[in-house]
């Protein structure tokens, strides 16, 4: 992509019965959104108008066929699908479900093809997209399947970045599928995403313990002493700034959190729950440690307010937003390790040089005492 080109953003419908499309609309209801990116909706213009009078807005769409077809200063939308199918607001159904795969499933190819440069997700509905195509927990897992790296789930506000050693797992496995090595590698993933997405240098993690108290002792279990702490001690001794285990119930509440630039949970309620309470409406989801970025808004498909002009669009907006920055700071960040590779290279081609130079005078000093040498033998002859 070239610098002078605005970002290309791919948008994904989510449940067309849900609170979706309405943000997206609400979104791009402000023309301003469209000096910041190129939004490119993955859906139907069928599906959409279907929204628009149901919602009474009049958010202009630039319906196209093909990708070539994207224009600047536009929403534009991409026909993945042409039938006219049946939606009914606030209820999910089969076809809700199947639909919202069409637009995810296209919407990724485009990404991994380099059609976009970001994507941002729709809410989507976990039961009703399950299928054979779709035997996954979520956007992030399946993500993770058709991307490159492993994923990390951040749920992210100005101040606040909660990170999730499990991401979508029932609570009574939560333990069994803690050990050390899932804590160092997830760690590691939130590491390396604070400095090359968020440009922070040297980022302190804070990582909470998986029982009560941190077990107390041993008293209200073990893991936190047993696996939770040795791996904090092996981040510490290869450099890493991580603290903790930091007992979950007080973080929060104290303020803690506002000490370091990333907090790790050990499990999805752990951390997403004051994680909503203090920034609800206002944060991102991002997964982080793919090769691609994106973002979704923090609320799911709100089926009991869709259709009803309820839905509040600053969560989603604020994902478009973040979307484009990790973008930039990523794109930066590349470019700059590749100058770094290419300073080096210099570095050394110009050493090589200096060596061989430097050894050029001891040759030519050693040809005149040859040259001397020629006549005493001759003489001698």
């Amino acid at each position: 992509m070239k610098k002078q080109e605005k970002i290309k953003v791919g948008i994904s419908v989510g449940d067309l019965n849900g609170v979706g499309m309405e943000v997206i609309l609400k979104t791009f209801e402000d023309s301003r959104m469209l000096e910041f990116c190129t939004p490119i909706i993955f859906g139907s213009s069928k599906s959409v108008s279907f929204h628009k009078k149901a919602l009474g807005v009049e958010t202009g769409i630039h319906g196209v066929d093909r990708m070539d077809k994207v224009v600047h200063n536009k929403l534009n939308l991409l026909n993945v699908w042409k039938e006219m199918i049946d939606l009914e607001l606030g209820t999910p159904t089969e076809i809700s479900g199947k639909y919202a795969l069409v637009s995810l499933r296209r919407a990724t190819a485009a990404l991994k093809k380099g059609d976009i440069d970001v994507l941002v997700t729709a809410p989507i509905d976990k039961h009703n997209i399950s299928s054979e195509e779709f035997e996954f927990a979520g956007h992030t897992e399946y993500l993770e399947q058709e991307l490159d790296g492993e994923a990390l789930m951040i749920l992210m506000t100005g101040e606040l970045r909660v990170g999730l050693i499990t991401g979508h797992l029932p609570l009574k496995e939560v333990a069994g599928a803690i050990d050390a090595e899932r804590i160092i590698k997830k760690v590691e993933i939130m590491h390396q995403s604070l400095k090359n997405d968020f440009n922070i240098n040297k980022p302190r993690i804070a990582v909470l313990g998986l029982n009560p108290h941190c077990g107390d002792k041993g008293v209200i279990g073990t893991e936190d002493d047993e696996i939770v702490t040795p791996a904090i001690a092996e981040l510490q001794n290869k450099g890493r700034m991580v603290y903790g285990p930091y007992a979950a119930d007080g973080f929060f509440g104290s303020g803690n959190y506002k000490n370091f630039d990333g907090v790790m949970a050990m499990y999805h309620d752990q951390g997403l729950a004051p994680f909503k309470t203090i920034a609800f409406g206002q944060g991102v989801n991002f997964t982080a440690g793919l090769n691609k970025i994106r973002t979704s808004p923090d609320h799911g498909t709100a089926f009991a307010i869709a259709g009803q002009g309820k839905a509040d669009h600053e969560s989603f907006r604020e994902a478009l937003f973040t979307a484009i920055e990790l973008f930039k700071s990523r794109r930066s960040n590349l470019e700059l390790s590749k100058n770094k590779l290419e300073v080096q290279r210099d570095t050394k081609r110009d050493s090589k040089r200096e060596e061989r130079e430097a050894k050029k005078p001891e040759r030519e000093t050693k040809k005149p005492e040859q040259e001397t040498e020629k006549p005493e033998r001759e003489a001698k002859n």
